[in-house]
């Protein structure tokens, strides 16, 4: 009886030994997979990276967001829009406010403050609105305004895509260049949507 005793004793210390192996095994697998992870830190090193185009098209499309979201506003103030184009500048201004902080956010990581370099007097040619665009689309009642905001923001779209490709031909860092390639894509898309909802106006 003392031997069937020790033996079942033996095996039973055998099982919870294998058991707690099982289980520091298992927390030993998931702390592997936590450390697969990305660390800010590396994230961090590499937003750092940029070069002079990554300045100049965050600048400046920084300023050209600017300009868009002022243009939906005055849009959205008016009476008489058609509702497609008040939604259009509903859907441009909701998805440009995120990336102008965004592309704010990077300035501040590479120690570059907006005073660093002026944006009056800047030669955007066709890529920004001149100050007689801007009076003329705020002037304009509903109806007329409707083709104005569809006309202007198309040309502004054009420019916008210029300049994100300048980004891809010469920028350096990663997340700059991620958003060059959306703006081409969101904004070619919503060009074609602009021309589109011009012919029926």
């Amino acid at each position: 009886m003392k031997i069937r005793t020790t033996v079942l004793a033996s095996s039973a210390l055998t099982a919870a030994l294998i058991l707690a192996g099982c289980s520091s095994t298992a927390g030993m697998g998931g702390m592997e997979e936590m450390g697969d992870s990305p660390t800010p830190t590396s994230s961090a090193t590499t937003s750092a990276v940029f070069n002079n185009a990554d300045e100049t098209f965050t600048m400046e499309m920084i300023a050209h967001h600017q300009q868009a979201i002022e243009m939906a506003d005055m849009l959205l103030a008016k009476d008489g829009v058609d509702e497609r184009v008040t939604a259009l500048a509903g859907e441009i201004k909701a998805a440009q406010e995120p990336e102008l902080e965004l592309m704010n956010g990077w300035l501040e990581d590479w120690g570059i403050t907006t005073g660093d370099t002026s944006m009056e007097g800047m030669d955007h040619g066709g890529m920004m609105m001149s100050e007689e665009d801007m009076t003329a689309l705020d002037d304009a009642p509903g109806a007329e305004a409707s083709a104005l905001f569809l006309e202007q923001m198309t040309e502004h779209h054009q420019g916008a895509i210029e300049m994100a490709q300048l980004e891809l031909n010469d920028g350096e860092n990663p997340d700059a260049l991620t958003l060059a390639q959306k703006i081409i894509d969101d904004q070619t898309a919503e060009i074609e949507t602009m021309k589109s909802i011009l012919e029926t106006l």
